[in-house]
């Protein structure tokens, strides 16, 4: 009876001790911004988000369970931009991903301390991001999707499917590029492509007629268009135009061709974001992001558009089609 009594009077104490114990918080997720300059949309959710995330998960940070991640559209439009990496800030990321140029310079001019990575961007040297490829320093790392050599290879495209063409060009839109730069790059292709290379400028859909006038004008026999979140958003009426002028042109990413552009060359995105992804990991898991050196993308893809050429009346080389990666029938 005395054993009972003893542990009858012991069950108060043993009902209170998990409140005796010292609280613990439970462990903080990692917060991550995510900015891009797109407005949300399918393909950007197959080919980056999903991608990224997979990368990340890859490395032990699971989306809805130790890691956040903020994201933020600009629609197509930069100037909004600046704000919207200031609203991610407040939130206090541990980390900001910026998907692109124009991403990557606002959130370097927003921040020197919180780590960005920066992704799908060209040549970050010559861009201004970084110091160099090999040590970065600073708070900015990522991985490059190429730059010139890819402006290089899809001019040397659009010879190949007009051999004859006397005079091509590039359609570019300046808020996502230096223009002087880019004059620049082309002034020195021009011996490589054999012709003259035009620059056309257009910052979005109220300059398209114009562009296309003065691609006429210039009789070019093909185009370059330059991607970027602009034209992504309008991709859609560049591809009205083109078949309207029966103008042959090679594009960056596959997505964007539509029934128009007979060819994109650029960095298989894919396979760069899930890299992001494992770039964002090591930040997060304590590396010193001015010691993580600045990728460049290994992979990547030439898609050919077999529909575009026929409505275009152009024979497509059997060299482009033997080395295409994916042929679109």
């Amino acid at each position: 009876m005395k054993r009972r009594g003893l542990l009858y009077s012991a069950l108060p104490l043993l009902a209170a001790w998990p409140r005796l114990l010292p609280a613990q918080a439970p462990a903080r997720s990692a917060r991550v911004g995510f900015l891009i300059g797109a407005a949300p949309n399918p393909i950007a959710t197959r080919d980056i988000i999903e991608p990224f995330v997979q990368g990340l998960r890859e490395a032990g940070f699971v989306e809805g369970g130790n890691l956040v991640i903020d994201y933020r559209w600009a629609e197509g439009k930069p100037e909004r931009l600046p704000a919207l990496v200031a609203e991610l800030l407040v939130a206090r990321p541990d980390l900001i991903v910026a998907a692109g140029p124009a991403p990557a310079l606002a959130a370097k001019a927003a921040t020197s301390t919180v780590p960005i990575v920066a992704a799908a961007v060209d040549n970050p040297v010559l861009m201004g991001l970084v110091t160099s490829m090999a040590r970065p320093g600073g708070n900015i790392k990522g991985i490059s999707s190429f730059g010139g050599e890819l402006v290089a290879r899809r001019l040397q495209l659009l010879k190949d499917f007009v051999p004859q063409g006397k005079r091509f060009a590039v359609l570019a839109n300046p808020n996502y590029l230096d223009p002087a730069g880019l004059r620049n790059l082309l002034d020195r292709l021009e011996p490589q492509v054999g012709a003259p290379v035009s620059m056309v400028l257009a910052t979005g859909p109220e300059q398209y007629d114009a562009a296309f006038a003065e691609l006429t004008r210039l009789r070019v026999d093909g185009v370059v268009v330059l991607a970027d979140p602009t034209t992504w958003t309008h991709r859609e009426r560049l591809q009205q135009l083109v078949l309207a002028h029966k103008l042959p042109s090679v594009w960056g990413g596959g997505p964007y061709l539509g029934e128009a552009g007979l060819a994109s060359y650029q960095s298989d995105f894919p396979a760069l974001w899930r890299r992001a992804g494992a770039i964002v990991a090591k930040v997060l898991n304590g590396a010193n992001p001015a010691d993580v050196p600045f990728e460049q993308a290994s992979k990547l893809e030439l898609v050919v558009n077999l529909k575009a050429a026929r409505r275009l009346g152009i024979e497509v080389p059997q060299s482009i089609l033997i080395s295409a990666d994916k042929v679109i029938e």
